[in-house]
């Protein structure tokens, strides 16, 4: 008897252990069946099933169209992104042929505009120090690439913070903002979804084949205790500046007697049609 419950014990043991040990993936990653994607990553190698020590059958460059077939149960994680592998179907040449990559080498988002392809996704996961802290923290790197074809043209990169804040993105093409000589204005956005779990906004100009990267906005918050907004007021905006933008930042936070108190302060950039510095 005591030999059996032994066992038992090792076996709940076990179970907690594979349960706290369990990877997801993040929802910037969760591709859907039937439908196409776009490679981001450099000569990403397919492979004969899924996994890294599976056999790679294949290599695909960025920008290059697949058909997710299917999204496999296997998740891998890899620095702060977490993915899960896909069947994917491609064309070279003549040919339609199949394979299985993972999910992080995707595109979270693409755009096509003026002949150009934008797209958006994650490359990698760095150690930077957190100043404020004394100590180093974990970051996501995404980027946006434009390519005329398959000819690379300009990339930038920014950060997204860790892994959960990585729930869900959007990337759209907007107006110029009537800024001087932009031909259009890029924006890519990461979330969380919980309470307290920051969410990123990276706007991106786009002039004579050049990105150019606006600082980065952040807002966080949790329900009824604080908040951290920043946004931009572009000169098409109602109570917007000729050839500048404007960072407007707002903190609430509510004290001991619930009550809201709150803070607003802005920073003025002057654009001059090809770069921007603060006023």
């Amino acid at each position: 008897m005591k030999t059996l419950w032994t066992a038992l014990l090792i076996l709940m043991l076990q179970f907690f252990s594979a349960q706290e040990n369990e990877v997801y993936a993040d929802g910037v990653f969760g591709f859907e069946e039937n439908k196409t994607q776009k490679i981001f990553t450099d000569w990403t190698r397919v492979r004969l099933d899924p996994g890294v020590n599976t056999q790679v059958v294949d290599s695909l460059q960025t920008n290059q169209q697949v058909m997710i077939l299917k999204k496999e149960e296997t998740v891998l994680k890899l620095g702060e992104r977490a993915a899960n592998w896909y069947k994917i179907s491609y064309q070279k040449g003549e040919n339609t042929l199949e394979g299985y990559i993972w999910g992080g080498n995707l595109c979270v988002g693409y755009r096509n505009k003026n002949g150009y392809d934008f797209l958006f996704g994650l490359s990698k996961t760095i150690d930077r120090k957190n100043k404020e802290y004394n100590q180093i923290e974990k970051q996501n790197i995404a980027g946006i690439k434009v390519l005329e074809g398959n000819t690379l043209i300009d990339e930038v990169y920014f950060d997204t913070g860790k892994g959960e804040e990585l729930s869900s993105a959007s990337f759209n093409i907007e107006s110029s903002h009537k800024l001087q000589n932009v031909d259009f204005t890029l924006k890519a956005m990461v979330s969380g979804e919980a309470c307290g779990i920051a969410s990123y906004d990276q706007y991106v100009l786009f002039k004579d084949k050049k990105l150019i990267t606006l600082p980065q906005l952040m807002n966080v918050g949790d329900a009824g205790a604080y908040y951290h907004s920043e946004e931009y007021v572009f000169p098409n905006d109602k109570g917007g500046v000729p050839n500048a933008f404007v960072l407007k930042t707002e903190d609430m936070e509510v004290d001991e007697k619930d009550r809201e108190k709150k803070k607003h302060s802005s920073k003025t950039y002057l654009w001059n049609g090809s770069s921007y510095k603060l006023k």
